[in-house]
């Protein structure tokens, strides 16, 4: 009988232990989460079990000679070195959406602690006082509460809102109404959201568009007496603009269990403020969560080990009978394609067209799609899309995905092509091929043949095939110290329209791309940046 070693560097409740304890093929080995010992342990676990406190980063991996599973306890991944856990086959897994019950609880938690000045309260009592009148609160009933994010946890926030009496606004702008099954959340953009609410409590995912969501020029939209809260992710808001705020009298108070810098600078400027409720990222400190955490975690794990089931594994396992160094290139390709997709795009995706022609693209249907949703979506949702789980963020968003053939596309003896259509009917092509088996070219844009590798910041626009373009353009950034890398012009037909992708040393200032996007010969322009290689 095979015996399944599992490293465990994390507490874990005792009901957790003793299922793995119980089951006859798994030895247990419980340290702590030091590096040494760590790095002396590793060879011989068959999994390892962690929390952030724990670096899996390329040299842990290295000195895994036998590790097949890697479970991460909670939902972030910070310290997990995917990418080299991917290459040596490793599956990565965590336990997403198992504290949001928890997490919504203590945000509301914080709200009614703001709305009713429970923490003065508490110190004035403390403190010898009996000050009732200096403590006057408001109530939620009535109130309306403006929920940037609308999963797992917005949604559960949604239902405690109403159950308040509370009027409840969502922005989230890759979920339909239709998707919503309480009629009662309504949908609006951001800036009608931070005018309404009363309260704004932060819900979605770290990713480069929403850091900084809440910053100096969205506290200005929102009114005086407001209240902002977060138990997401420190990242999500520009903490010195809040502490501006909060000392101006343009906001009333925040609540914050996260913070950039965790624990946070004792010169945080948020830290001291009256008006600023803290606690220390507990938003998934309950007894039920952690025995909830703990138990999935460990099944999680058992299950992967034995083949049984790979849920909310978050990379692609190392796959059979194809060597992951010879698919990798053309997943990252895929990737690039449903990025540009995504960035490109001039309304929400709503359709997904694949088409991959060639013999090395031969049972690579899958993963390649999987990548191309996960390069899509991943802008949109971070972390939270992966290649195990795309389909099903996907299909969560009202994206429908099917494979064609027929696309008008180049001809390449190896192509990945795909056809998105959008609100609005409207729908674009982009089609891409590796150069040498290694490199990524995006060779097609709808009708204008290309050649750009798809990495770094890029600078796509549509013009006209007439004179004095690349002089008017090349002047332009030069004035302004931008370096031109690469320059892509490909044309429908002679004298008719162009679409032109220039790779970039330096990103455009937002106030010169809208003075470039008024040009005369300019029809369309997008910037966009991608990860480099």
């Amino acid at each position: 009988m095979t015996t399944y070693h599992i490293l465990i560097t994390t507490a874990l409740t005792s009901e957790a232990l003793d299922f793995l304890r119980r089951t006859p093929d798994v030895s247990v080995n419980i340290i702590p989460p030091e590096r040494a010992g760590l790095l002396r342990a590793i060879p011989e676990a068959d999994a390892l079990i962690l929390r952030e406190t724990v670096q899996a980063d390329a040299e842990l991996l290295a000195a895994a000679k036998r590790l097949k599973v890697i479970g991460r306890v909670g939902v972030g991944l910070s310290g997990v070195d995917i990418e080299a856990a991917t290459e040596r086959g490793v599956i990565v897994m965590n336990t997403p959406g198992t504290n949001a019950i928890s997490t919504a609880e203590h945000t509301f938690g914080l709200i009614l602690a703001l709305c009713r000045g429970t923490i003065s309260a508490h110190h004035d009592v403390l403190n010898g006082g009996w000050g009732r009148e200096m403590h006057i609160g408001a109530e939620l009933y009535g109130k309306t509460i403006g929920l940037i994010g609308i999963g797992r946890v917005g949604r559960r926030m949604a239902e405690r809102a109403i159950a308040f009496g509370m009027d409840v606004l969502a922005y989230d702008p890759y979920v339909a109404e239709a998707q919503l099954a309480d009629l009662r959340v309504k949908l609006v953009g951001l800036e009608e959201l931070l005018r309404r609410s009363d309260i704004v409590s932060l819900h979605c995912a770290a990713t480069p568009e929403t850091r900084r969501i809440i910053d100096t020029e969205a506290l200005s939209l929102m009114r005086p007496s407001a209240y902002v809260v977060n138990a997401a992710h420190g990242s999500l808001i520009d903490e010195a603009a809040l502490a501006a705020a909060l000392r101006g009298g343009r906001l009333a108070g925040a609540a914050l269990d996260v913070f950039n810098q965790e624990p946070p600078d004792p010169n945080n400027p948020l830290i001291g403020l009256p008006n600023v409720i803290h606690t220390p990222h507990i938003g998934d400190a309950t007894i039920e969560a952690q025995r909830d955490l703990s138990m999935q975690i460990v099944r999680q794990v058992y299950d992967a080990l034995r083949g049984a089931d790979y849920r909310n594994a978050v990379n692609m396992p190392f796959m059979p009978g194809r060597a992951f160094e010879a698919i990798a290139p053309y997943m990252r390709l895929a990737e690039r394609i449903g990025a540009l997709q995504h960035h490109m795009a001039r309304g929400r995706i709503r359709r997904v067209a694949v088409e991959y022609k060639g013999e090395e693209l031969d049972g690579l249907v899958k993963p390649l799609t999987v990548a191309l949703l996960k390069g899509m979506l991943e802008p949109v949702v971070g972390e939270a899309v992966n290649y195990i789980n795309a389909p099903l963020v996907a299909m969560e968003r009202g994206i429908h995905v099917t494979q064609t053939k027929g696309l008008d596309v180049v001809d390449y003896t190896n192509l990945v092509s795909c056809q998105v259509h959008w609100e609005g009917g409207q729908h674009q092509v982009i089609s891409g091929a590796l150069f040498n088996r290694k490199e990524p070219r995006i060779v097609q844009i709808d009708e204008y043949r290309t050649d750009f590798v798809p990495s770094g910041i890029l600078l796509v626009f549509g013009s006209y095939d007439v004179p004095g373009i690349i002089g008017r353009v090349g002047t332009l950034f030069g004035e302004n110290n931008i370096n031109i890398a690469a320059w892509r012009t490909g044309r429908a037909e002679k004298g008719g329209q162009t679409l032109t992708v220039l790779t970039l040393d330096q990103p455009i200032p937002d106030a010169l791309l809208e003075h470039f996007r008024t040009l005369d010969f300019v029809r369309h322009a997008t910037q966009i940046t991608l990860p480099t290689p």
